[in-house]
């Protein structure tokens, strides 16, 4: 009798934690998006395409370091997130992770705003450095952030209304990152000595602080689960479990590594679209308007593709999603050799489409990483989230190889290769199976 009690007792408790996630769904869905929303404010004014390698310009213009962004980026985001997962598992409230990290995520950009301040006028020699080591430490932060995330959404959000947060964040997200920008901008980038840096990274910072804070008013029920101190090794292991014996994980994670070859190109686009606009006679670096143009362009595109696919994937799946964001990234590079190229007349005033196309990138990120918590049990989100992290900052140890070989051929070989690699993923996501029609699956809450 006392053996039916326990079970029985177990069985109600997970009936409770159930229904707590249920009934506070709505609520959750309501901060989560306003969580993105604050955090797509601070994101515009880092833009990985203009602001992050105008920056790099400013402060040095060699190719190989701006070229060392994207691999800076992925790799500082990938690697933590599986040395930190099975700990994010073991939290009992995820939000309270979310919370710290979003939070981290400011201090290198206050420190760096506080920094320009000083030497803004005459930039020393070691500047680059120290922008790079903040750039990283940020990425650190940030790949233990997104975790954190999708950690919390898996537990929360339902895979079915998954969509709906990526449509409703995304929309509102880019809508005021979009005013914010056309207003404060174009007068920063104007301010002589790239002085206006100081206001950017300061604005970034806040927007980190204020999205961190909202997120202590999410409803969470407190997980039940035993702290186990596991060693590095063992981190490593699991992830090669999930690689080797998942054939659905792996197909997705080659899609996935073949799609993230567009963020190699990331801090080349604007440079490509520079030249251009100085063949027609255009001073960029004394007119923020255009480089202003090209953020509107790219976070526009934010919100109207995470509406799109966020009702794609609801209704039929983030297969499908996924499918047309990737074949769709693929014209961002060659369209920018079509743009840029003056082959096409006024070409170069329609260059913010390429920034347009660009803006499916952190939708289509989104897109895998729920794609990816469908895969998996929600214990094991993290593991999942943190091993597909680590499988896309493989290709990023080409980064500088990239912006060498762009000093060298120039252009067009180079972008015509990437949009070849591309669409050679999007090509993969006819292996790729749907997880929510699958009812062999795994269970999910």
């Amino acid at each position: 009798m006392s053996s039916y009690h326990t079970f029985s007792s177990v069985d109600e408790s997970k009936d409770d934690h159930l229904h707590h996630i249920r009934a506070s769904e709505k609520r959750n869905v309501f901060v989560l998006a306003v969580h993105y929303v604050l955090l797509r404010l601070g994101w515009i004014f880092k833009t990985e395409t203009v602001i992050m390698p105008s920056f790099m310009d400013a402060v040095s213009g060699a190719g190989w370091l701006r070229g060392c962004l994207p691999v800076v980026n992925r790799s500082c985001s990938s690697l933590p997130p599986v040395f930190v997962a099975e700990r994010v598992r073991n939290t009992r409230e995820k939000k309270w992770a979310l919370v710290i990290s979003t939070c981290l995520m400011a201090c290198p950009f206050i420190a760096l705003s506080a920094l320009w301040y000083y030497v803004h006028e005459h930039p020393p020699a070691w500047m680059a450095g120290l922008f790079l080591g903040c750039y990283a430490l940020f990425f650190v932060v940030t790949g233990v952030n997104r975790l954190c995330y999708n950690t919390t959404q898996g537990k929360l959000i339902r895979a079915n209304r998954r969509g709906r947060l990526l449509a409703i964040a995304g929309v509102l997200g880019s809508a005021l990152s979009i005013m914010a920008v056309w207003l404060l901008l174009p007068r920063w980038l104007e301010i002589p000595d790239h002085y206006g840096y100081v206001f950017i990274f300061g604005m970034t910072g806040l927007g980190f602080i204020l999205a961190g804070t909202v997120c202590i008013f999410i409803d969470e029920p407190v997980d039940k689960l035993a702290k186990v101190k596991i060693g590095w090794r063992h981190h490593i292991q699991e992830a090669w479990r999930i690689w080797s014996t998942d054939q659905d994980f792996r197909i997705l994670a080659v899609a996935a590594m073949l799609f993230v070859m567009i963020q190699l190109a990331f801090p080349h686009f604007q440079l490509l679209g520079k030249q251009a606009l100085a063949r027609e006679g255009v001073d960029v670096q004394s007119h923020g308007f255009h480089l202003m143009i090209w953020v509107v362009s790219q976070n526009a595109a934010v919100g109207i593709f995470s509406l799109i696919s966020g009702l794609i994937a609801d209704r039929w799946g983030n297969r499908l999603a996924i499918r047309i964001q990737v074949f769709a990234v693929s014209l961002a590079p060659v369209g920018a050799l079509l743009l840029g190229s003056g082959l096409i007349d006024d070409g170069v005033r329609w260059y913010g489409i390429v920034f347009f196309l660009l803006g499916l990138a952190p939708v289509t990120f989104s897109t895998l990483n729920n794609y990816v918590l469908e895969l998996a049990v929600t214990s094991d989100h993290p593991r999942y989230v943190s091993t597909l992290s680590v499988c896309m900052a493989v290709p990023f140890c080409f980064s500088p190889l990239v912006g060498a070989l762009l000093d060298h051929f120039g252009f067009p070989v180079v972008f015509t290769c990437i949009t070849a690699l591309i669409a050679l993923g999007g090509a993969m996501t006819f292996w790729m199976s749907e997880p929510r029609h699958n009812e062999s699956g795994p269970s999910r809450v």
